[in-house]
This record gives structure tokens, sequence and C-alpha cells, in this order.
């Protein structure tokens, strides 16, 4: 079961606007690290916060419509499961109730000194992924 889905409020700059005058493909690509990480720190307890990083392993973007300068647009992400040190997210960039785009990605979670994988843990994983309470389904 998926954990509860994080909302990121994303500030589109000046700099993210590409010759065609709407925001580079590109730049979703830093939303999706900024959406991903933000819910990390947001989460998790502070001591894992300082001990732990995450990489990138791989992103999948479908692109729906364009973002432009003047938009508000927020990124909801889901982390939908964890294995050893990997976790996989699922995030939405929205603009209003317009889907803009949906990535897939997938991520290690890294020993912030040894640079080493390091596995998510259940006592990290149980934060992130609440049991329900008894009696309620």
């Amino acid at each position: 079961m998926p954990a509860k889905p994080y909302t990121h409020q994303i500030d589109i700059l000046p700099a993210d606007i590409d010759f065609m005058g709407h925001v580079n493909n590109a730049r979703y690509l830093g939303w999706v690290q900024d959406a991903v990480l933000s819910h990390w720190r947001n989460i998790a307890p502070a001591e894992a916060v300082a001990s732990r990083a995450w990489v990138a392993l791989k992103h999948e973007i479908t692109y729906r419509k364009p973002a432009f300068l003047e938009d508000t647009v927020i990124a909801r992400t889901v982390l939908e499961s964890t294995k050893g040190a990997r976790a996989f997210y699922h995030t939405v960039i929205e603009r209003g109730e317009e889907v803009l785009a949906e990535i897939s990605s997938s991520w290690c979670c890294i020993d912030a000194e040894t640079l080493r994988p390091a596995r998510i843990g259940e006592e990290i994983a149980k934060i992130f992924f609440p049991r329900d309470e008894p009696g309620n389904g």
C-alpha cells in the first residue's frame, strides 16, 4: 500500500523557460528530485536525514502539457514502496486540475559518510507507511 501523498510547491523561474516559451523538459527532473528530497526531509527522523542521502537510479517521464512562467504548479509525490536500499516514487506535476507530467522514479538510499547503499529498514519505512489502527480495516 503506498504512503500518503506529499505535496511540494514548485516555483517556476525565468531560467526554466526555453526558446519555445515554456518550461524546458529537463527542468521536470529537478522538480521531481526537489519533491522527493523534500518528502524525505519533512517525514524522516532528523538522525536519518543527517546520516543518509539519496541518488536517482531511474526516471520515466510522460509529458502531458507544457508549463509556463506564470503558472502555479505543484508536485504530488507518493512513495509507493521500498526494497532494501531502494525507494520507488510516483510523482504527478499539476497545474490546478491539469496533469502536466507523470514520473515514475527509483532512488537509492546511501550512507552520507561512506556513500555506499544503506538499507532503509523497517524503523524508517514504518514512518512512511503507517499501519491502520486495529479495526479500521
